[in-house]
């Protein structure tokens, strides 16, 4: 680009932010779009020889002795098949002067060496401070790197800040979590949860490399013959060491480095913003708008923002000397929910921005409203009495179903409130608005030696819809510790504080607050062996009452973000149809018996690509079994299949979960296959008989 039209750009970038931020300083602009970009591959040597494959994204049109900062991204998504997806997503960094390395993890797309073990394992986190050093030190790099991604990508960003490799200056995370145990996939809120990520990724792993898909002696034995990931995580069912390794809840103060934290109201892993605000003492911000688990720019449901705008600014900040004025700016940016009906669809959240200074917020105030006899909920304390409950097991699929992860938009909370202890408010006389985690304070028995419960916060319309507004879960047996679960006592009543997950929601006037308490949520999560009836304690200043963290009216502060800016992908890259490319299945059916109280949920997603190389397809179906009478029977088969054609041969890799428990174990058999042209080529099978530990 001539000189005079980067000064072009540098006065529109200017007078950008000035119309975006009228009330903030910026020393300098953020970086104009100066460069073109070009993409390459590299093969990084790790110390034991294994190379891991990276695509650089290069800025194009640099004069011969610039130096770019870089920005890494390293995942264990193929990024050979993934490259339109991120020359839309990294062109906007790269055209303002970054170079974007795209590498997939040892084991794994087309890096070499055997499968990781599992997620963030020391192997990955090691090589991934070799990485780190290795882009540091290229003839067109600054030395100054910093990382970046959304799920799995801010995992392990948030982590190697903790290990603090000396060239890494910055990160930002989007969607992700510093809590293994509580907030990840694998169990949420202490109790086991079985994904659909979990099976389909376990096939992933299992292919070879893009587009030669070499099928060797090599690739079984590092790849197809590897166990399943899912075995290890289902042996880990207390808190404990494993989850500590990589977990960064105990380890803030080793963040020492500037960290950006985004999330989303409708994605499960918006909880630690609030925690790195307020615990992280290097520099740090957070943003939260109304989006379910995606990248801002491209969200479900909108309105979207231009993230990249901030990210840049965050990123010229740190790791260019810019002072673009980002630091200036409050902490934090909260998407503020209005009302809206209950789901499962939201093209449009309704609300508008704010900026908070941090995390805690001095203003808000704890409000408390109390269970009484007459299931109604007041600011007054209700005369003592007892409530008792029979835990229907197969509840709770319009909470959450088997993909949710309290978070997305959920449904209409009357079928699953019509077997709960239900509370509601008087219609509210003035909007009120709540921000932050609600805690359910309840005093609780129940008589069997496990039980799990589980309290939701909605909002109920005057025509009588129930939007779910915020919930929880919690192991009744990790009431003392998750690290050393113990059974209840059958009958004896003891003292449970839950606290909700990270919400925002403003009540209109009219509507009416509701406080639900229940012992199932179905099939997000596994249901207790036992039939079970619970016991629920109202009365005085310790009867069951919820806690709202109450925002009083006043100042607003608005920022206000770009439109997104949404760039090309590469040519001979398309999504084949409409299936869902998150790979997260859909609810498709939901079968209740009455008269045995066996319940079927099923779940499918299908959906394809085309690539330079060829196509690939997939199809996914997850059927969910409980029964009301016996829930310790309960199970989940799942199939998973990856059909990808090319010019000379198709491959088909095939799996088959079974995973079942009764009163003692749970039962876990794995199928996977490999077919070329149709013929079978290779097939393996784990099965493994795991205890139940206090789930």
């Amino acid at each position: 680009m001539r000189p005079d039209t980067r000064t072009a750009w540098r006065l529109v970038a200017l007078s950008l932010t000035l119309l975006l931020a009228p009330a903030i300083h910026a020393t300098e602009p953020p970086s104009p779009p100066e460069y073109g970009v070009s993409m390459r591959e590299a093969y990084v040597a790790m110390p034991d020889g294994v190379r891991l494959a990276a695509d650089l994204f290069m800025p194009v049109g640099a004069d011969a002795d610039e130096r770019f900062p870089v920005l890494l991204e390293y995942l264990p998504y193929r990024k050979t098949e993934s490259r339109s997806r991120n020359q839309r997503l990294y062109s906007y960094f790269v055209e303002r002067g970054y170079v974007v390395a795209r590498v997939d993890i040892r084991g794994t797309g087309n890096s070499e060496g055997r499968l990781v073990p599992y997620e963030y394992s020391d192997i990955e986190l090691a090589d991934g401070e070799v990485l780190i050093d290795w882009l540091a030190s290229q003839s067109w790099s600054n030395g100054n790197v910093g990382m970046f991604g959304i799920s799995w990508g801010g995992f392990n960003s948030i982590q190697m800040a903790v290990r603090q490799p000396p060239a890494l200056k910055a990160i930002i995370a989007v969607d992700a979590t510093e809590d293994l145990y509580q907030d990840d996939v694998h169990y949420m809120d202490g109790i086991m949860h079985l994904d659909s990520w979990e099976m389909s990724q376990d096939l992933d792993n299992a292919r070879p490399g893009a587009p030669e898909y070499e099928i060797d002696a090599d690739y079984f034995r590092d790849r197809f013959d590897t166990e399943p990931w899912m075995l290890t995580y289902k042996a880990q069912q207390r808190d404990g060491p494993f989850w500590d390794r990589a977990s960064s809840r105990d380890k803030y103060a080793r963040i020492r480095i500037p960290s950006y934290h985004i999330g989303g109201w409708y994605d499960g892993y918006r909880d630690s913003l609030p925690r790195m605000l307020e615990h992280v003492d290097a520099p740090v911000k957070a943003m939260i708008g109304p989006w379910s688990h995606a990248f801002p720019h491209d969200p479900y449901p909108q309105p979207g923002i231009e993230w990249r705008h901030e990210a840049v600014r965050w990123f010229d900040h740190w790791l260019k000397g810019r002072d673009t004025g980002i630091m200036d700016e409050p902490a934090f940016a909260v998407y503020v929910r209005n009302w809206h009906p209950p789901g499962p669809y939201l093209e449009h959240a309704p609300g508008r921005w704010r900026y908070e200074d941090g995390w805690p917020i001095a203003r808000i105030r704890a409000q408390n409203l109390y269970a009484h006899d007459n299931y109604t909920l007041s600011a007054s304390t209700a005369a003592a009495t007892v409530h008792r409950l029979r835990n229907v097991p197969s509840i709770g699929v319009e909470a959450g179903g088997p993909v949710m992860w309290w978070g997305d938009v959920a449904h209409d909370q009357r079928p699953t409130d019509a077997f709960s202890l239900v509370y509601d408010s008087a219609p509210l006389d003035e909007a009120t608005e709540i921000l932050g985690l609600p805690r359910a304070r309840l005093r609780v028995s129940a008589d069997a030696v496990r039980a799990n419960w589980f309290v939701r916060l909605s909002d109920v319309a005057p025509d009588g819809t129930v939007t779910q507004v915020a919930g929880a879960g919690f192991n009744g047996t990790h009431r003392h510790s998750a690290r050393a679960p113990e059974g209840l006592v059958p009958g004896e009543e003891f003292d449970l504080d839950i606290e909700m997950h990270f919400t925002s929601w403003v009540f209109p006037a009219g509507h009416r607050i509701r406080l639900s308490v229940n012992n199932a949520q179905w099939p997000m999560l596994w249901p207790t062996p036992y039939p079970v009836t619970t016991t629920l304690r109202l009365g005085g200043d310790d009867g069951a009452h919820v806690e709202l963290p109450v925002v009083p009216p006043g100042e607003w502060r608005e920022p206000l973000f770009p439109e997104p800016a949404l760039a090309d992908g590469l040519p001979g890259y398309a999504l084949l149809d409409a299936g869902n490319p998150s790979g997260y299945g859909e609810i498709s059916s939901v079968d209740r018996n009455p008269q045995t109280g066996e319940v079927t949920v099923t779940a499918t997603n299908t959906g394809g690509y085309r690539y330079p190389w060829g196509t690939e397809t997939y199809r996914e179906t997850i059927e969910h079994r409980t029964s009301d009478a016996d829930p310790a029977h309960t199970a989940v088969k799942g199939t998973h299949r990856l059909e990808v054609t090319l010019p000379d041969r198709v491959l088909r890799w095939e799996a088959e979960l079974d995973f079942t428990s009764d009163m003692e174990n749970f039962y876990y058999r794995y199928v996977r296959r490999l077919a070329e042209n149709g013929a079978p080529v290779r097939e393996r099978t784990w099965t493994r008989t795991i205890p139940r530990d206090h789930q």
